[in-house]
């Protein structure tokens, strides 16, 4: 795979990082108290270094993907697909990839970032290049609010409201009954009025049954949107509630990639497509799901599967290239964690995220915190600095 003067991949170095959280974060399969992020580095023969994440949720709860896998899959099968090989053929790489490696698409979506962060450091352009070219600076973020408990959930939001940082609340639900859960969105529906949108995430939680009867009472309650409020399995009672009613239906965790995308446009299953990176196995399929959701007159909602600082610009490069974007996105995932692994933490302000803007995914990790926080060092090297973000 190498030619003449190529810029060669020399080795490809991956690492597993557990930062805390900075609260419980409560879903329906999982609570989370830390999240683990895999964080991957492509070295070249010329110097650059690029850098990708595969991060999931909860363990083997929410996915097929751990983070013990991801970093098994990258180290065992795709890194020696690519040692020596041309590192600009960003596309091709990928294809060869995709043939010796099935699924694993997390696995496949770190691989591909940080080959594209390195193409673009290389050639000095923001990877939103790579795709189509940047249409947006700044893109509107949801904050989900999952405490479980709704005085303390309202008093959240109010601060974020307060702070300019958000006026998209998401709220988990689906472990409690569902009218409890139900009463709970409602409280803090009414609470926040006209001032803020109201959504929620069932997290594939309930029946059919239970869903006719939660959405109704959310509808009612004011809510703008349901994601994936039934198993993905039911591709059927999916599009049974999206022609049901009039709030908006998300598909999510039914949402793996491109052949999913059809087959859910086909079925009319959703309204609202959650893109997702990692969850359709790169920026290049994922740019392919949007298509056809544009096609398909299907709208799209930048969804997260809560990284950190890597995983957040590279979705913020690809939604920032997207021609519509009309449920904003959810990439909150940074202030979710505890302690920033950015050298510059990603800038929130007026309710947005300013999309980086220098080449490759336009960050640059800190490599103090990195070695802090990876699975395989002794924490006792390095005191935990105060978060820098701001507002968090």
């Amino acid at each position: 795979m190498q030619t003449g003067g190529a810029t060669r991949i020399e080795r490809i170095e991956t690492l597993i990082l557990d930062i805390p959280t900075i609260r419980a974060h409560h879903l329906s399969m999982h609570t989370m108290r830390s999240q683990t992020l895999v964080i991957l580095q492509v070295f070249c023969s010329d110097g650059t270094v690029g850098t990708g994440e595969g991060t999931t949720i909860g363990g083997l709860s929410y996915g097929e993907e751990s983070p013990e896998g991801i970093k098994l899959t990258i180290d065992a099968y795709i890194a020696p697909l690519l040692i020596g090989a041309d590192a600009s053929r960003v596309s091709a790489l990928m294809a060869g990839v995709r043939r010796q490696v099935k699924g694993n698409r997390f696995a496949c979506c770190a691989v591909e970032t940080a080959l594209l962060d390195a193409l673009g450091r290389r050639l000095g352009l923001p990877v939103s290049e790579f795709l189509g070219g940047r249409r947006r600076d700044t893109l509107e973020v949801a904050w989900t609010l999952a405490s479980g408990d709704t005085a303390k959930d309202i008093e959240e939001a109010e601060a974020m409201l307060a702070a300019r940082r958000h006026r998209i609340f998401k709220l988990k639900i689906g472990k409690r009954d569902v009218m409890a859960d139900v009463k709970h969105v409602a409280a803090i529906k009414a609470a926040l009025g006209e001032r803020a949108s109201v959504r929620v995430d069932v997290n594939m939680a309930w029946s059919e049954h239970q869903a006719r009867r939660g959405i109704a009472a959310l509808e009612a309650a004011g809510v703008d949107l349901v994601e994936q409020p039934v198993s993905r399995e039911q591709r059927d009672a999916l599009a049974r509630l999206t022609r049901r009613f009039d709030v908006a239906i998300m598909a999510d965790e039914a949402l793996q990639g491109p052949y999913e995308a059809m087959e859910l446009a086909k079925a009319r299953a959703a309204g609202v497509f959650a893109l997702k990176i990692a969850q359709s196995g790169g920026l290049f399929d994922a740019q392919r799901v949007a298509v056809i959701a544009d096609a398909a007159g299907i709208e799209l909602y930048g969804g997260t599967m809560l990284e950190g600082g890597i995983g957040t610009a590279a979705a913020a490069q690809l939604c920032a290239a997207l021609p519509a974007l009309a449920w904003g996105t959810e990439l909150f995932g940074p202030l979710l964690l505890s302690e920033e692994i950015l050298a510059t933490p990603l800038a929130y302000a007026d309710f947005a995220l300013a999309v980086p803007a220098a080449p490759g995914l336009g960050v640059e990790l800190d490599m103090d915190r990195v070695d802090f926080y990876r699975r395989d060092r002794p924490k006792s090297r390095l005191a935990p600095l105060a978060r820098q973000t701001a507002g968090a």
